[in-house]
């Protein structure tokens, strides 16, 4: 396949490795100092299986270079998701399907705001990855999961190529019959993990063992999928203590993005969580007064520091 990540940050450098690797044809769009090292370097993966390095088809900042692609891994942060998708109007044909990898639950229904819904997917992916430095991808855990499907869910050979493509890699691409449900479920952790791994500025491990922090954890849980369900979104009854579960077996030393780029003093995609879970409330007319404190805290730091 001819498949083009749009960016090539931690899910979609991740994704550009191992399918590059595999002998597909990929583009990387990256910029800066990233870019520079992956067009004189190559991409590196660092992972718990050690350091490997791959020269992609394509690294460049410049899409129209690219042309028409099968595939693009939509994989940038929140507020970045209006310039992205206009930039990959030129490799979209007819059939090219846009797999958004977003945190959050609002990107699908974003994306279609700048390109023809046809194009369209949805997803959400199950892996820990950050960019170390420039040119270098860094995997915490050998967890990797990556679920998506067409907007509606139905059944379609696009969406089936690229879930083959994927399946091949060794990482996991499973099938689904419910992908909003998918996407909320994973939001429903990602908001507690995100939320308290900031505002806390510790780990999963400090989580788990310290009791008020997991009460805490365990509120920001109940609240989002009260608004999913608000919302009409078919969770399961036990989707709560499926969700601590997960935490659970997450790596000790995990720490959300958000919690990485509050220490490195970068913007912070809180609009799209926290701040999310908040607005959604509003909308589903239930309250959510714990991730709305936790919205509260980090809007001082939104922008950086």
């Amino acid at each position: 396949m001819r498949i083009a990540t749009v960016a090539t940050g931690g899910i979609g450098g991740f994704l550009a490795f191992k399918l590059a690797k595999a002998g597909h044809q990929i583009a990387t769009i990256a910029r800066g100092s990233h870019l520079c090292a992956i067009v004189e370097n190559g991409l590196v993966l660092d992972s718990p299986a050690g350091v490997e390095i791959i020269h992609p088809w394509i690294a460049t900042d410049d899409t129209s270079q690219v042309g028409e692609v099968d595939a693009i891994i939509f994989g940038v942060k929140g507020d970045g998701l209006e310039a992205a998708a206009k930039a990959c109007i030129p490799m979209l044909g007819p059939d090219t399907v846009v797999v958004p990898f977003l945190n959050g639950v609002e990107a699908s229904d974003r994306l279609i705001k700048f390109l023809p819904e046809q194009n369209v997917a949805n997803g959400m992916a199950k892996v820990s990855t950050t960019i170390a430095s420039p040119g270098v991808i860094k995997q915490t855990g050998d967890f990797n999961s990556f679920t998506f499907a067409e907007r509606d869910s139905r059944p379609s050979d696009r969406i089936d190529a690229l879930r083959s493509a994927i399946n091949e890699t060794g990482s996991s691409a499973p099938p689904t019959d419910d992908i909003q449900r998918d996407v909320w479920s994973k939001f429903i952790l990602f908001s507690a993990v995100s939320g308290l791994t900031a505002t806390g500025r510790c780990t999963i491990e400090d989580i788990i063992s310290i009791p008020q922090l997991g009460e805490l954890f365990r509120k920001v849980i109940a609240e989002t999928a009260g608004i999913g369900r608000a919302l009409g979104v078919s969770l399961p009854d036990n989707i709560e203590d499926l969700t601590w579960s997960t935490a659970l077996a997450l790596p000790p030393n995990m720490r959300a993005s958000t919690a990485i780029d509050l220490e490195n003093g970068l913007p912070l995609e809180i609009d799209w969580i926290s701040g999310a879970a908040a607005r959604l409330s509003t909308k589903a007319g239930v309250e959510a007064p714990t991730n709305a404190a936790l919205y509260a805290l980090l809007l001082p730091f939104r922008n950086g520091r």
